[in-house]
């Protein structure tokens, strides 16, 4: 029997003998451990498994990342504010941080992205308070993916790059290679493909290296979409497909949205309509079941273009006013030029009509 069968086991014997401070030990060091693995339905087991005992601000931040992790995006963000309450009654404040930067994770998936800087903003002066080096690097690398999104590329590379020198410094290989990810999105929003190519396949390796399943299947998603901005959309398919099968398998319900959707995109460069708008409307459901609102307004979006090109203006006019009011909601950075794109379908679809 391996360690890790030995903790699973003594952990199920700990529950069943209501032995509540074995359970929550084990219970936390198997957590994290597949946590690591991207095994987030193991660990939602086990997170609940640990709760029938009594509450416990580790059963629950780890039952929260699970959730965050596949999906379950509102229950993960009362998850995280229990463990909060109960992390700050003991005074741990290294947990206090950990916990503040996922609920912070929880509004950036929600699309309120102005809410989640600011619970970061918090998180930073902790981990430096407490001497978090490794919380610090994660929280610096969570605020750049934030001003990413928010269209601060060159502000976004800032904490990148202050990111990337602390996980190096204590060691930390999974974060070194989500910075790499992140930092190849930034460039890739810049229009430097060839930079951004470079940085997803720096990260790469080092997530297969250290089996983190998710961080893999979102390395394998970027290089697609880098392939599919050079017009090599066969090889593109190739990497969606490889982060599909991978994305399905841990659970990760958004992250298999979003490369549904871009195997929508590929379908449609090469005429095939209506395969697209299927992968689009499935991509479209996942995304409406765990709130993300940012990444429903994509998807929305390319269903008009789809719409557009089909000759169904009213449906895409349709789609595009509630991106439109998508992009309010979440302040994305393209609102003008989905603002802009809505009214030239509405004049089109007012010509059409007149001619009619």
């Amino acid at each position: 029997m391996t360690t890790i069968d030995q903790l699973a086991e003594i952990h199920r014997l700990a529950v069943a003998g209501r032995e509540q401070p074995i359970a929550r030990v084990t219970g936390d060091r198997l957590g994290r451990i597949w946590l690591g693995w991207s095994r987030f339905a193991d660990v939602l087991a086990l997170a609940r498994s640990t709760l029938t005992l009594g509450p416990d601000p580790s059963a629950l931040y780890d039952l929260g990342w699970a959730q965050l992790a596949t999906g379950r995006t509102h229950q993960a963000a009362a998850s995280f504010e229990e463990a909060l309450r109960l992390y700050r009654e003991a005074g741990d404040r290294v947990n206090e941080a950990a916990t503040l930067n996922n609920i912070g994770s929880v509004h950036e998936r929600l699309g309120d992205r102005r809410r989640a800087l600011e619970y970061l903003q918090r998180v930073l002066p902790i981990t430096r308070e407490v001497g978090d080096r490794e919380g610090e690097g994660s929280v610096l690398n969570n605020i750049g993916v934030l001003y990413d999104k928010l269209g601060d590329q060159q502000r976004a590379l800032e904490y990148f790059r202050q990111a990337l020198s602390i996980r190096r410094e204590v060691g930390d290989r999974p974060g070194e290679a989500i910075t790499f990810n992140n930092m190849g999105s930034a460039y890739g929003r810049l229009g430097d493909v060839p930079r951004a190519l470079e940085y997803f396949q720096r990260a790469l390796p080092i997530l297969r290296a250290v089996g983190d399943r998710a961080g893999e299947a979102v390395s394998l998603n970027s290089i697609g979409g880098v392939y599919d901005r050079l017009g090599d959309q066969q090889r593109a398919l190739e990497y969606f497909l490889q982060a599909l099968v991978i994305r399905r398998e841990v659970g990760d319900r958004a992250g298999e949205a979003i490369t549904l959707a871009n195997i929508g995109v590929v379908a449609a460069a090469g005429g095939a309509w209506q395969q697209a708008v299927d992968y689009f409307q499935e991509a479209l459901v996942i995304l409406q079941e765990v709130g993300d609102r940012a990444g429903e307004a994509v998807i929305r979006f390319n269903l008009a273009m789809r719409y557009r090109a089909f000759g169904d203006l009213d449906r895409a006019v349709s789609e595009l006013e509630i991106v439109v009011e998508l992009d309010r909601q979440t302040g994305h950075p393209d609102l003008a030029a989905d603002a802009a794109a809505l009214e030239e379908v509405r004049q089109e679809l007012a010509r059409a009509r007149a001619a009619s």
